[in-house]
């Protein structure tokens, strides 16, 4: 199989793995949403150290730890992450599946304001148009909702962070991820010890079906995590930017189809606005890139010299 195609594959399994977890979290009731969050860090640190050790893959850990700017930077990613966990996990299993798959819709123009804002990026108009209705969607559901929708721009706002912080890190997913579990270690554990001793921990108590669903949260963290650095190192970012669409997607036709959250036809016109901003941002984003490797070519006349 050509590497591109494989790419693909691994791509779209990422983001489909990412798109149903609502059907996941559910199955973990009854755990509370910040004990299914500190079993989820303490089992992902268990399964990306059995990644690692499979791979035999040791030897960035002395290179890093010489670099403690980047060391800083995977902590603040750790703190970031946990919010966006916590969030997303609440989230799903208080019956918001759908505002939460909003929140991975608009992330996309939330990631763009963060360019322009914070590191000096200039948009083009036809970014600034897709911004704009991004802006316009939210205050329909603001007004849709009686409030503005906080879960998707909590879940927007700490992914794009996310994201900038691992930009500017730039370390591997596994050792990525091996950092900032060990960071929310401490405090994860800490937090089950306490529920153990106040006899409020599901860990055991639920059946043995529900133990093996808590340690699974650390396996589909880190395989789908997995499956997009293999997919990121193979396919282009203008692929990988249409194939994010398939987890928010995803979240959304499991909040409407299998929750059964209710759609009035006020939420229904803000979405169809964000998804009118996507379809500008990402038909925009494929024009560029498609009359940059225009003019990166070299013409006719030059070639026959």
């Amino acid at each position: 199989m050509p590497d591109s195609r494989r790419g693909l594959l691994y791509g779209i399994a990422a983001y489909t793995m990412w798109g149903l977890f609502p059907l996941y979290w559910p199955l973990l009731k009854p755990s509370g949403a910040v004990e299914i969050l500190a079993h989820r860090m303490v089992w992902s640190l268990v399964a990306v150290i059995a990644v690692l050790a499979v791979r035999r893959h040791w030897s960035w850990i002395r290179e890093l730890a010489r670099q403690p700017r980047k060391l800083l930077l995977l902590a603040l990613a750790a703190v970031v992450v946990s919010l966006n966990w916590g969030v997303y996990i609440y989230a799903v299993n208080s019956g918001h599946v759908v505002e939460s798959a909003l929140g991975y819709f608009i992330n996309p123009l939330v990631s763009v304001l963060f360019g322009v804002v914070l590191l000096g990026e200039r948009l083009r108009p036809w970014q600034w148009a897709a911004v704009g209705l991004g802006a316009l969607a939210v205050v329909v559901l603001t007004v849709d909702y009686g409030r503005p929708p906080w879960v998707a721009l909590t879940l927007a706002a700490s992914f794009g962070t996310y994201g900038l912080l691992k930009k500017a890190a730039n370390v591997g997913a596994a050792e990525s991820l091996t950092v900032e579990t060990l960071v929310l270690l401490a405090p994860a554990l800490a937090y089950l010890l306490v529920l153990q001793a106040q006899g409020a921990s599901t860990f055991g108590t639920a059946g043995l079906g529900h133990a093996a669903l808590l340690v699974g949260a650390g396996v589909v963290t880190a395989i789908p995590l997995m499956s997009f650095t293999a997919a990121a190192i193979r396919v282009p970012l203008t692929v990988l930017g249409l194939l994010q669409y398939i987890a928010p997607i995803l979240q959304f036709l499991c909040g409407v189809l299998v929750a059964h959250e209710t759609m009035p036809p006020s939420r229904w016109a803000g979405f169809a606005i964000i998804w009118l901003a996507l379809a500008v941002f990402s038909w925009e984003g494929l024009r560029h890139a498609r009359l940059v490797r225009r003019a990166a070519r070299p013409s006719p006349a030059l070639e026959t010299v």
